[in-house]
C-alpha cells in the first residue's frame, strides 16, 4: 500500500513538473512572438513614457501613452496582412515659452505590413506596405495638422532566443488641415535598429534606437532605450510588463534632452493556425 501511494504521488509530481515546464515554453515563445512586430498574433500594448527638457529653454515636460493594437489578417494561406496603429494620448506642458499646457490626442501613425506566413529559408522575417499619418491632433501644438502618406518596412531574424532587425517608414505630407497655414510640411524618416533577447523563463531584455530624421530642419532624434520585460499570466490570459529608460543621444533645438522612461504592459490574444 505504501509503495503504491509513494508511486501516485512520484507520478503526480512528475505530471506536475511537465505541466510547469510546458507552460514555461509556452510562455518563453509568446515572449519571443512579442518581439516579432509581424508576428500571426493580436496584441495590445499600452505605452506609457516620459520625457522631460523640452524647448529651448529646457522647461518642457511631456507624459504620454501609446495605445498600440496590432492585429494580423490572413491572406490566403501564405501572406498575412498586420495592421499596427499608433494612438498618442499626450498631456505636456512649458515645451516652448508661454505655450501652457496640453492635453489630448495626438496623430494617429497606421501602418499596414504585408509579409509571408513563414520565414525564408534562411529565417528571415520581413513586411512591407504603406504607412498613414492621420491629423487627428485636438490641438495645434500635439499635431501636425497634416496628412501623410508613405512606404514602411520591417525585417528581421530570430534565432536562440536573440531577435534583431529593424524597423522603417518614411512619410511625406500630402494634404494639409483645411484653412491651416501654421504647420510645416512633413517630411520624416523613421528607423528603429532593434536587438533583444528572450530567456527560457519569458524574461526580455531590449536595446533599440527609435530614430527620425527631419528632412525639412536636417535634424536627427536618437532616443536609445533599454527595457526588461516579463511575460506572465493573469486568469490564465497572457500579459507582459515591460519598464525601462531612455537617453537621448541626438535631439532637435526644439525636442527632449536627456533621460525618459517607459512603462508598457500588453495584453496578447494568441493566434492560432
Amino acid at each position: 500500500m505504501l509503495t503504491s501511494r509513494l508511486l501516485t504521488c512520484a507520478g503526480l509530481c512528475l505530471l506536475s513538473s511537465v505541466a510547469m515546464a510546458q507552460q514555461a515554453d509556452d510562455a518563453a515563445d509568446l515572449a519571443k512572438k512579442l518581439s516579432n512586430p509581424v508576428a500571426a498574433m493580436i496584441s495590445v500594448p499600452l505605452q506609457f513614457n516620459y520625457d522631460q527638457n523640452i524647448g529651448p529653454l529646457d522647461r518642457g515636460h511631456r507624459f504620454y501613452t501609446n495605445i498600440q493594437p496590432v492585429v494580423p489578417v490572413p491572406i490566403g494561406d501564405d501572406w498575412n496582412m498586420i495592421s499596427r496603429t499608433i494612438v498618442p494620448v499626450v498631456d505636456q506642458s512649458d515645451i516652448a515659452p508661454g505655450s501652457g499646457s496640453q492635453f489630448g490626442l495626438g496623430d494617429i501613425t497606421q501602418s499596414l505590413f504585408f509579409s509571408p506566413t513563414q520565414p525564408t529559408s534562411g529565417g528571415v522575417i520581413w513586411g512591407v506596405g504603406p504607412a498613414f499619418l492621420i491629423p487627428t491632433a485636438t490641438n495645434d501644438l500635439l499635431g501636425t495638422r497634416r496628412w501623410g502618406l508613405g512606404p514602411t518596412a520591417v525585417v528581421l531574424k530570430q534565432d536562440h532566443g536573440w531577435t534583431y532587425g529593424f524597423l522603417f517608414n518614411h512619410i511625406w505630407s500630402v494634404a494639409k488641415v483645411a484653412h491651416d497655414r501654421e504647420h510645416p510640411d512633413v517630411s520624416s524618416t523613421f528607423l528603429q535598429p532593434f536587438l533583444s533577447y528572450t530567456t527560457p523563463t519569458a524574461w526580455t531584455y531590449t536595446l533599440n534606437a527609435e530614430s527620425t530624421y527631419d528632412w525639412k530642419t536636417s535634424q536627427w532624434a536618437v532616443p536609445l532605450n533599454f527595457t526588461v520585460g516579463k511575460l506572465t499570466r493573469i486568469g490564465g490570459h497572457p500579459v507582459s510588463f515591460t519598464g525601462g529608460v531612455r537617453y537621448w543621444a541626438e535631439h532637435s533645438d526644439t525636442g527632449q534632452k536627456g533621460w525618459g522612461f517607459r512603462f508598457v504592459v500588453t495584453f496578447l490574444l494568441p493566434q492560432k493556425r
